[in-house]
């Protein structure tokens, strides 16, 4: 039995707000601890956002593995950036959607 439970960061675009919710939801009752991007009820400023961005890479730095939730295998460019670094830090990232071609 592991020391602790596996830690999953889902990573996607805000517009799939309630599909994250839902695998945070599934993942937590599963016993899974998750980290999952910040949320804004109104618009944020250009420095907001990139602070949350960069605060997301720490998310994926705590994580075991990253959980992209991509509906129909929409992917944005933030997302895709932290696909990158999850590759780039050795972390296994599965998808909730069709897998990207250049994955």
């Amino acid at each position: 039995m592991p020391d602790r439970p596996e830690i999953v960061c889902i990573c996607g675009s805000t517009r799939f707000v309630h599909q994250m919710r839902r695998a945070n939801r599934d993942l937590t009752f599963a016993g899974v601890i998750v980290v999952a991007p910040g949320e804004a009820d109104e618009l944020i400023t250009d420095e907001q956002k990139a602070a949350l961005d960069a605060l997301h890479l720490r998310k994926i730095d705590l994580a075991d593995r990253v959980l992209v939730v991509n509906p129909g295998g929409y992917i944005g460019e933030s997302t895709r950036r932290e696909i990158a670094y999850a590759h780039a830090a050795g972390k296994p990232v599965s998808f909730t959607g069709p897998v990207p071609s250049d994955q």
